[in-house]
C-alpha cells in the first residue's frame, strides 16, 4: 500500500491506516521521528529514540491525560478536553511521580510474580469453561467467545468482585475506552462517557460496601487506603476504572492478535504445535508486531524540543508504540514476523520506564494459557474470514475474528 497523504499526522485517522497503519509508520520513519497533526497542537512521535527520550523526560512531558485528538468531518483535528494537570483523577497510568509511585505500590502485591503464579490455575479453569461453551462444527467469533471475556473474568477475580458481573463490567470497560478512539461522533462519545460513569458508579458502590469474607483482593486494599487517608476516593475509583479497561484491552488484544497470526501462518502454527515451548517467544514477537495499544498521550509542560522539533507548552504528544516497534533503526526487517528474533523482548508494547505496564506479566500468562489450550485441543485452526480491527487511535484490538477449528 502506498501512502499518498502528505500530512502524515492526519493520515493516522484515515480508514485504510486505522486498519493497517504499518505503511504509514514506514513513511513516518523515512521522513522523521516527530510529525505535527494537521494544524493542531498535537504531535505524533513515531521514532524509537524519540519515544524513548519522551518517556525519560517526565518533567517536560507529563503523563497526565489532559486532552485527546478528535477528528472532524472537515478533515481537521480538534481538542477533546479531559482534565487538568495534577488533578486527583490523574491516576496510575496518567499520574506523574510522586502520586504515580504511591498508586503503583498499592498494586504491586497483587501483580507480583507469586500472585501471578497463584492465578494460573484460575486462568486455566476459566479457559476450560469458555472452551466448553464454544459451539461445535461452526465458525466461532474468537473475540466475543474467548479473547474479550477471559481477561475480564480474571481481573474480576483479582479485584474481588463477583464473577457474574464480569460481562457487564467488560461491556462498560471496553465502551469507555472509546473516548480516546479519535474518530467518534457525538452519539458514540456520549455512550462512551455513560459507560465510564456506570463503571465508576459500580466501583464506588463496591468501595463503600463493608468487606465480607476474604480481604485478599485489590478492591479491599484500595478501600483501606481510602479509609486511612492514603488515597482519595475519587483517585481509587479512577484507578479501578483504568485497571478494568487496560487489563481487558491489553490482554484481549494480545490474545486476538496472537490467534490471528497463528491461524494465518501455517508455518508458525506447525512450529508451535511441534514445540509448545516456543509459545512465550512467539507472544513476544506478537507484542512487537501488533502491540495492544497504538499510542498514549503526553502533555508538554514547558517550551522545549524533541528530536529537533520545537514544542510549545500546552501542546500534546501521541507516543506511537506501534510505530516505534517497527522502527528499522531498532529492528532488522521490522515488518517481518520472525519467531526467532534475537531481541524478542526489546519492544515497547507495554510502554517503558516508570509507566511500564504493571499487569504485563498477567497479560503474558493469560495469552500463553489460551494459545496452549487452543493448540492442545485442536489439530488445526484456520481463519474463516479476515478479522477487522477497531477503528481506534488508542487500541490495536480485533473487533471480530472468525475461526474454524478442527
Amino acid at each position: 500500500m502506498t501512502v499518498r497523504h502528505t500530512d502524515l499526522g492526519l493520515a493516522l485517522f484515515h480508514d485504510e491506516f486505522l486498519q493497517d497503519p504499518h505503511p504509514l509508520y514506514a513513511r513516518m520513519h523515512a521522513e522523521g521521528p516527530v510529525h505535527r497533526v494537521g494544524g493542531s497542537d498535537f504531535y505524533a512521535v513515531s521514532g524509537w529514540d524519540a519515544v524513548d527520550e519522551a518517556v525519560a523526560r517526565p518533567d517536560d512531558f507529563s503523563s497526565n491525560l489532559t486532552g485527546a485528538m478528535r477528528y472532524q468531518v472537515d478533515g481537521t483535528v480538534s481538542l477533546l478536553p479531559l482534565d487538568s494537570l495534577g488533578s486527583p483523577t490523574q491516576a496510575l497510568a496518567t499520574a506523574d511521580d510522586p502520586a504515580h509511585a504511591v498508586h503503583r505500590r498499592l498494586l504491586v502485591p497483587h501483580l507480583a510474580a507469586k500472585r501471578i503464579r497463584a492465578l494460573e490455575t484460575f486462568v486455566e479453569n476459566t479457559m476450560h469453561a469458555l472452551w466448553q461453551q464454544l459451539p461445535a462444527g461452526t465458525p466461532v467469533d474468537w473475540m466475543a467467545a474467548v479473547a474479550d471475556r477471559l481477561p475480564m473474568m480474571v481481573v474480576c477475580d483479582l479485584m474481588g468482585v463477583p464473577a457474574e458481573d464480569a460481562d457487564r463490567i467488560g461491556a462498560w470497560a471496553y465502551a469507555s475506552t472509546q473516548i480516546l478512539d479519535g474518530r467518534l461522533n457525538d452519539q458514540t462519545l456520549a455512550a462512551a462517557g455513560t459507560a465510564a460513569l456506570e463503571l465508576a458508579g459500580y466501583i464506588a458502590d463496591r468501595l463503600a460496601q463493608p468487606a465480607g469474607g476474604s480481604r485478599d483482593n485489590l478492591l479491599s486494599d484500595l478501600a483501606n487506603a481510602c479509609a486511612t487517608g492514603q488515597l482519595e476516593v475519587l483517585t481509587a475509583q479512577v484507578m479501578l476504572v483504568t485497571l478494568f479497561s487496560a487489563a481487558g484491552e491489553s490482554t484481549a488484544a494480545l490474545i486476538g492478535s496472537a490467534t490471528q497470526i497463528m491461524a494465518g501462518r501455517s508455518d508458525i502454527q506447525c512450529r508451535l504445535r511441534a514445540d509448545p515451548s516456543l509459545i512465550p517467544t512467539f507472544l513476544e514477537e506478537v507484542l512487537r508486531f501488533e502491540p495492544p495499544f497504538r499510542g498514549h498521550y503526553r502533555h508538554v509542560v514547558r517550551d522545549c524540543e524533541l528530536a529537533g522539533q520545537h514544542l510549545a507548552a500546552g501542546s500534546r504528544l501521541l507516543l506511537l508504540w506501534g510505530a516505534a516497534n517497527r522502527d528499522p533503526c531498532r529492528f532488522d526487517a521490522p515488518d517481518e514476523f520472525q519467531l526467532g528474533r534475537p531481541n524478542a523482548k526489546g519492544h515497547m508494547a507495554f510502554g517503558k520506564g516508570a509507566h511500564f505496564c504493571v499487569g504485563a506479566a498477567l497479560a503474558r500468562l493469560e495469552a500463553r494459557i489460551v494459545i496452549d489450550h487452543l493448540l492442545r485441543h485442536t489439530s488445526w485452526v484456520d481463519s474463516a474470514g479476515p478479522g477487522r480491527w477497531l477503528p481506534s487511535l488508542l487500541v490495536r484490538r480485533l473487533d471480530q475474528l472468525s475461526l474454524t477449528m478442527t
